[in-house]
């Protein structure tokens, strides 16, 4: 598969802060890409140093073979779709969708019928048939939404650019909107790069995964070896579905301030900062003196409340030193949990489903 954009070393500050501190990555033509990181860690940066809104200290931007570090914005074939939309409110649908082919400053389409059928084809494609006419102040935050996307789809971009597109809407519409985000990059057939801080979303819509730690890239994977084989601690962090614990192993166990775990043939990894990961949904729940077998892990704690989200009940145990550990149950896997508050119970996993990094 060809790269539509890669960068090497790339660096960008603001006075003491390295907000992209040497960005490595490459973007495959024809696939979706999402960026996954927090608040703060260079996600958004990113993004305006690839469009051409900032201009690194250091580093190359290659965009479809070509150096671009110097090259203005509309220059670019890079489409943007920002998180608030960015809307006309004074046009219409149509006008909207319009505007960037009648006043782009190179090759304006002057044509009033070319236009008219570029944008009907890319109202039809993102589902906006019988809105053309419609004010933007008239609809709602998902057809806001497929106007932003249209308005720079019908510029034929190579790229496009989406900075948290789905941030605006509520859960239901966000749900709808992955599956339709990714059938209208199908079709169109351009590289899609999708920033958000939502580890659902990412995991969701990515073909590749990057996850953004500290201005780096922490890793670079398909979503099934993100998920499942984070490759540091904070990677394993930004999941939000790992119990993360402190400490070394040493003498074939792994030692912290939350107990001793035995070792075994467990996933391990190399990394500037130690721990041990569990998964939620793999850690069992059984009473305080049942078996635990040679190949699993069992750490003692107190039932502190259950969390029941439709399908999966998420419940909270408190360690004898006030860390709360979470436990995920998949009901359509086993029946939901019936633990009695501040009873002390037996949380055990194989050994081999954990994570160790050292």
């Amino acid at each position: 598969m060809s790269t539509v954009l890669s960068l090497a070393g790339v660096r960008k500050t603001y006075g003491d802060l390295n907000a992209l501190d040497g960005i490595d990555l490459s973007l495959p033509d024809d696939s979706y890409v999402s960026l996954l990181g927090p608040s703060g860690s260079g996600k958004t940066t990113l993004l305006r140093v690839i469009a051409g809104f900032e201009t690194p200290e250091a580093g190359t931007v290659s965009f479809k073979g070509e150096r671009v570090e110097t090259v203005p914005p509309h220059l670019r074939d890079i489409g943007f779709v920002f998180q608030n939309f960015a809307l006309f409110p004074h046009l219409s649908v149509e006008k909207n969708i319009a505007f960037g082919l009648e006043n782009r400053v190179e090759n304006p389409i002057t044509d009033a019928s070319v236009v008219k059928t570029k944008v009907r084809d890319i109202i039809g494609l993102v589902g906006l048939a019988g809105l053309e006419d419609r004010a933007v102040t008239q609809i709602s935050g998902g057809q806001k939404q497929r106007v932003a996307l249209a308005r720079t789809l019908v510029t034929e971009p190579s790229l496009v650019l989406l900075d948290e597109p789905l941030g605006a809407l509520d859960a239901n519409l966000r749900t709808r909107m992955l599956t339709e985000l990714r059938r209208i990059r199908q079709r169109c057939g351009v590289t899609f790069l999708h920033v958000t801080g939502s580890e659902t979303e990412a995991l969701a819509m990515g073909d590749t995964v990057l996850v953004l730690d500290q201005g780096r890239i922490a890793q670079a994977a398909d979503a099934d070896t993100i998920y499942n084989e984070p490759k540091s601690v904070a990677v394993a962090r930004f999941l939000n579905c790992y119990n993360l614990f402190s400490g070394a192993p040493s003498d074939g166990r792994f030692a912290g301030p939350d107990g001793q775990f035995p070792l075994g043939a467990e996933k391990r990894f190399s990394s500037a900062v130690p721990g041990y990961a569990i998964r939620y949904d793999r850690v069992g729940i059984r009473p305080l003196d049942a078996p635990v077998a040679a190949d699993e892990v069992s750490l003692p704690a107190t039932f502190v409340a259950d969390e029941y989200s439709g399908p999966a009940v998420n419940s909270f145990f408190q360690l004898e030193n006030g860390r709360v550990v979470e436990v995920e149950t998949h009901l359509s896997v086993a029946p939901a949990p019936r633990c009695k508050p501040h009873a002390r119970y037996a949380l055990v996993w194989k050994q081999n489903d954990a994570l160790v990094y050292a």
